[in-house]
């Protein structure tokens, strides 16, 4: 069975070729040539992937993975002609799976597509298992329940996405207790932590952020140099 993927490009010319090329190699490529159109595609079609332009009319595609990725649980993978580190960090901190430049030969974009699809596929939420229906952790004001997957700090309510959420539930579940980098990934994405892999800071950054920690001197979530992070129990 093929791949369904939901191309959001304003490109006609750049998203036939695209759409062409993938049909060739597993993928049922649907086409939205407007921003503001997609989270309505994204809901008819049910994608196994979403393939993202930035520079899109209606809506850009950062604030569309922004928006979409605390409801919509594939993989999203930016193509952009931007090549540059600060578009970089931030479709990937806002929730992207990975960022590709339009230069990529198509060969390699649609293996880097499939790694992706692979990776979902295989993802075990949790090195542990996943959290037990109706078990909740509180500390201090933080308040995580894993029944209805809310979060909750001083009574607001903080939105994450399922990966973000299985992370920030992995290390209150051993708060106090050094997460080791390569349990963290493989919980995020069921790899090995190669010495290279940033994803795992970017999602960190991105929990400090939503806690309200302080991103130079971190009391939340601390890293510990050359092992990992650790989530204190105190600080709430």
């Amino acid at each position: 069975m093929n791949h369904k993927v939901l191309f959001v490009e304003d490109d006609a010319e750049l998203a036939s070729l695209i759409q062409t090329f993938l049909a060739r190699h597993g993928f049922d490529v649907q086409i939205v040539t407007r921003g503001d159109e997609a989270a309505a595609a994204v809901e008819r079609e049910q994608p196994d992937l979403l393939l993202l332009d930035i520079l899109l009319p209606g809506k850009d595609g950062l604030t569309l993975c922004r928006e979409l990725r605390p409801t919509f649980h594939p993989p999203i993978v930016m193509l952009t002609s931007l090549d540059s580190d600060i578009n970089q960090i931030m479709g990937l901190e806002l929730g992207a799976n990975d960022y590709i430049l339009k230069t990529t030969p198509p060969a390699v974009l649609a293996a880097r597509l499939n790694a992706q699809l692979r990776q979902y596929a295989n993802r075990q939420p949790g090195i542990v298992a996943a959290p037990p229906s109706g078990q909740q952790i509180t500390l201090g004001s933080l308040h995580i329940d894993a029944r209805s997957r809310d979060v909750k700090l001083n009574g607001e309510r903080i939105v994450l996405s399922t990966t973000d959420f299985d992370l920030l539930w992995h290390l209150a579940s051993n708060a106090g207790e050094i997460q080791e980098r390569d349990t963290l990934l493989q919980l995020m994405r069921g790899l090995s932590y190669d010495g290279f892999d940033r994803s795992i800071d970017i999602a960190i950054s991105r929990l400090r952020r939503k806690l309200g920690d302080n991103p130079t001197a971190p009391v939340r979530i601390k890293t510990i140099r050359n092992k990992g992070y650790l989530l204190s129990p105190y600080g709430w």
